[in-house]
């Protein structure tokens, strides 16, 4: 029924269902980040805790791309791009999460699960 890509171990659906509503949160901006962090604290959900480390990270990526804006011009325009590629992988993101999918954001994805693996 569900899908799993990209782990180390299965799961069985039911961890992927108590976990879906949290990872779906984790991508609704950075208070639903805190939120799914708070709700997942309590009891630790893998498929959630994958979800919150890649909205971390592309919330993480989004405001070095707003520190990169300051610069006149070439800034402006890496941001501007780098914006719409963000959007892009947080679609993607949250479409993984609606499915039920432990699959990384292209790109960054595996690099976001290595830094953040504590949470």
């Amino acid at each position: 029924m569900y899908e799993k890509e990209n782990t180390q171990e299965g799961q069985p659906s039911n961890t992927i269902e108590e976990g879906k509503t949290i990872a779906i949160i984790a991508y609704i901006t950075i208070f639903g980040l805190l939120i799914a962090f708070l709700m997942n604290n309590d009891k630790k959900n893998s498929f959630a805790s994958y979800h919150l480390r890649q909205s971390l990270g592309l919330g993480l990526t989004s405001l070095a791309l707003s520190v990169i804006s300051i610069i006149p011009i070439l800034g402006w325009i890496v941001s501007l791009l780098g914006s719409i590629f963000i959007l892009v992988l947080w679609i993607i993101g949250l479409m993984g999460a609606l499915n039920g999918k432990e699959k990384p954001v292209p790109f960054l994805g595996k690099k976001y699960q290595e830094w953040f693996k504590s949470l």
